[in-house]
């Protein structure tokens, strides 16, 4: 089978064509897998805060303890028993802010969750 001459270099046109959306798709699928850290991360936060400030402990210092390194603690409220806190998840994709995540958690007194 013979090629005909218009065909040349069409594989090369096409790899140049796609290789930019699949470095965006794959950064974007790295960002939505980082947020869905961030929002797991979150929740296990607020409760290690949440069960600390039941006790009279420090809030704030048990919801960054329990954060991964990656994930920057924006904002620890502390009302009564329930804990409020605010995670922001790094970017990824050049030009985009980091995503805030917020999760909450409390303990009733005299129960256990």
């Amino acid at each position: 089978m013979r090629r005909r001459a218009t065909d040349r270099g069409q594989a090369s046109a096409e790899l140049v064509a796609i290789v930019p959306l699949l470095v965006v798709g794959t950064l974007a699928l790295g960002q939505a897998l980082l947020a869905c850290l961030a929002l797991l991360s979150a929740g296990e936060a607020a409760r290690s805060a949440a069960r600390t400030a039941h006790v009279g402990g420090d809030a704030k210092e048990a919801a960054h303890r329990s954060l991964p390194g990656l994930l920057e603690l924006s904002d620890v409220k502390v009302d009564g028993a329930r804990v409020r806190i605010e995670v922001r998840a790094p970017a990824v994709l050049p030009g985009v802010p980091g995503i805030p995540v917020t999760a909450s958690a409390a303990l009733e007194p005299g129960g256990t969750g």
